[in-house]
């Protein structure tokens, strides 16, 4: 078990490059399920989820390579793959449960464990589930597996979203791609990271339309798709967690490989709070002079303000001169930061969805637990902005999401280590 040590009052200078996707790169491994032989991702981040996602793929009978020097990631998939996740590896990756789509498309046959991942609140499966019912397969849950059958196959379907779920857009897109006739998806999620593996899936020889749009249609095609070598798409979230370190820091830092246009918002809300931002090809440079302005932000579904970056909004907040109202709509848990947040000083006040942050001078240093990959990210920037030493333990969490965090802290002028930390184990 690990802890970040984080000395306080740093200031950020210089320039940090972001990799790919998490979002992305962890769904195009399990869509490489579809194509027989090796398909090769680029630009792959070198986090701890994509190695808990290769070992995922292993079990199927898959051969997978990572380089995380050369952010590379080679997928061999034999002719003949296996259609059982077991619990060990799913409970520490959401993200596996991106393997269903694929492996029913292939199989006709699928159980994966019910996934683990953050401690964020619900993320319930009723989509995923309604939307391969709706395209033939028998699905039900037992043992805590979900465990899904189309013995004849998928067909196409028109498939309503109650909520432009990214997880149950992912999975209906990918079974579609080999399911007999057309299959539509209204109210789709729209995220870059959606677009990203259409995308691919098209590279791979699939015929998708709309992608990035709240209707996406899917042709299936007949046989299985082929490999292809793909460059992940950058990763927005870490782009935004850079960009909001430069502002808590009242530092100046610049953002390469990092894409401005999605993150229209965020980076619109740091303008109003004090930032100066500029746009670069590729990438964006954000500097601070003064103490941050507040802002008020909801989250809401992409274009809206990423609920991935609500945390770091509410940290700049902390450290405001005024106060500012953050509204939670997508994930009920993601305030359990708050809570840490008010060890090191902050003043704020939850009910329900909302968060009341009235700035303060300055934080202080103490021992706090990231609950989440976000929320250990926003507290090791919390305390780079505090006075003295701030503790972060889980620092497991934020190993599953950036790239050498500390790493690139440091090469940014922050002194910041990584430690072992016998006293996690009470409160992972």
């Amino acid at each position: 078990m690990e802890r970040f040590r984080i000395a306080g009052e740093a200031r950020l200078d210089g320039t940090v490059e972001v990799a790919g996707a998490k979002n992305s790169v962890l769904k195009l491994m399990a869509a490489a399920l579809l194509a027989e032989g090796t398909t090769t991702l680029r630009q792959v981040p070198g986090i701890l989820d994509v190695t808990f996602m290769a070992q995922l793929l292993d079990t199927l009978g898959c051969e997978v390579k990572v380089d995380a020097e050369q952010r590379l990631a080679t997928i061999a998939v034999p002719g003949t793959i296996g259609h059982q996740c077991d619990y060990d590896l799913v409970r520490k990756l959401r993200a596996s449960i991106s393997v269903l789509g694929p492996l029913l498309a292939r199989c006709g046959q699928a159980e994966v464990a019910l996934p683990g991942g953050d401690n964020i609140g619900s993320r319930g499966l009723n989509m995923h589930v309604a939307g391969l019912e709706s395209m033939g397969a028998k699905v039900h849950i037992e043992h805590g597996f979900v465990i899904a059958e189309a013995p004849q196959g998928l067909h196409g379907a028109e498939v309503w979203l109650d909520f432009p779920s990214v997880g149950a857009t992912e999975t209906i897109m990918m079974a579609a791609v080999l399911a007999r006739g057309t299959t539509i998806i209204e109210n789709a999620a729209r995220e870059p990271e959606i677009q990203d593996i259409a995308a691919m899936l098209v590279e791979m020889g699939a015929q998708i339309d709309g992608a990035g749009s709240p209707r996406i249609e899917i042709t299936g095609v007949s046989g299985l798709l082929k490999p292809v070598d793909h460059v992940v798409v950058p990763d927005r979230i870490v782009s935004g967690s850079w960009a909001f370190a430069a502002a808590i820091t009242k530092g100046d830092v610049t953002v390469t490989n990092g894409h401005a246009e999605h993150l229209e918002l965020p980076l619109d809300k740091l303008h109003k709070a004090g930032a100066e931002i500029t746009v670069l090809n590729p990438g964006f440079r954000v500097r601070m002079h003064d103490r941050p302005k507040p802002v008020d932000v909801v989250t809401l579904p992409y274009p809206g303000f990423a609920t991935d970056l609500q945390a770091f909004v509410i940290a700049l907040n902390a450290i405001s001169d005024g106060a500012a109202m953050v509204t939670e709509n997508l994930f009920e848990g993601r305030f359990t930061f708050a809570q840490e947040l008010t060890r090191l000083g902050a003043q704020i006040q939850t009910d329900g969805h909302h968060a009341v942050v009235r700035g303060v001078p300055r934080l202080s240093g103490a021992p706090v637990v990231a609950s989440d990959i976000r929320a250990g990210a926003a507290l090791v920037l919390a305390g780079l902005a505090a006075e003295g030493e701030t503790l972060v333990s889980a620092a497991h969490h934020v190993h599953r999401g950036y790239t050498d965090f500390a790493g690139n802290l440091r090469r940014l002028g922050a002194d910041v280590v990584v430690e072992p930390d016998d006293a996690e184990m009470y409160w992972s």
